[in-house]
């Protein structure tokens, strides 16, 4: 459930073979995004577990190879960003010498929180907890997903830090995901009923950000 970014690089050195590269490869982004788009349609009208990859190749108007071509599941249709679990971690490691990790946690889930507000996507995210909640392939694949952000983190804070014990690696990447979990359901309760995203619903979750990263703070120590 996302939308791609389109980005066309230009300049009179180009290559006749790299101008075709960069076409095939836009056009390829375009027919991702629009299998995205139309799959998140179907799962939230109908249900995750009600909908076929057929049934969405057919909607898309491509062919159903073509589908798997993009998402080597149906879950990756539904989760099809990488950055909720990968994105802490590589926020750790690219973090500049000096800044906590808790800050730099917290940076990466205020930018997250960010650039889901710009693009509108808070509007649908009561639905989008919905259709996970209903689905137990869906519930399954998040904590799968969970489980290997909480991996990754570990992995990140003992490279920038090899003398912190394992086991207090382990403790950030699990009160991460606590303070994750936490941090969607609040903004669940904040979001209206009909979905309408306001400046106010950001404000006040971007506090709530703050009050929770301030608890993991403390608790790292």
């Amino acid at each position: 459930m996302a939308h791609y970014a389109l980005s066309m690089t230009t300049g009179d050195s180009a290559s006749p073979t790299a101008t075709e590269g960069r076409r095939r490869e836009r056009k390829k982004l375009r027919t991702r995004q629009a299998i995205s788009e139309v799959a998140t349609g179907l799962f939230f009208e109908r249900g995750f577990d009600a909908v076929t990859v057929a049934e969405i190749a057919a909607a898309a108007d491509v062919a159903v190879q073509t589908v798997f071509n993009h998402f080597a599941t149906k879950e990756d249709l539904f989760f099809d960003q990488t950055g909720w679990w990968t994105g802490p971690a590589q926020a750790i490691r690219e973090a500049a010498p000096g800044v906590e990790l808790i800050e730099a946690l917290e940076e990466h889930y205020r930018a997250e929180v960010r650039d889901r507000a710009a693009a509108g996507y808070l509007v649908t995210w009561a639905k989008f907890r919905q259709t996970i909640e209903q689905s137990p392939a869906l519930l399954d694949r998040q904590r799968r997903d969970a489980e290997q952000m909480e991996e990754l983190i570990v992995a990140a804070v003992l490279e920038r830090d090899p003398r912190l014990p394992h086991l207090k690696a382990h403790l950030i990447a699990t009160l991460y995901a606590a303070a994750q979990k936490v941090l969607e359901a609040e903004l669940a309760r904040l979001l209206p009923v009909d979905g309408i995203q306001t400046d106010r619903v950001v404000a006040t979750f971007e506090k709530a950000i703050g009050d929770v990263f301030a608890v993991l703070r403390r608790a790292v120590g």
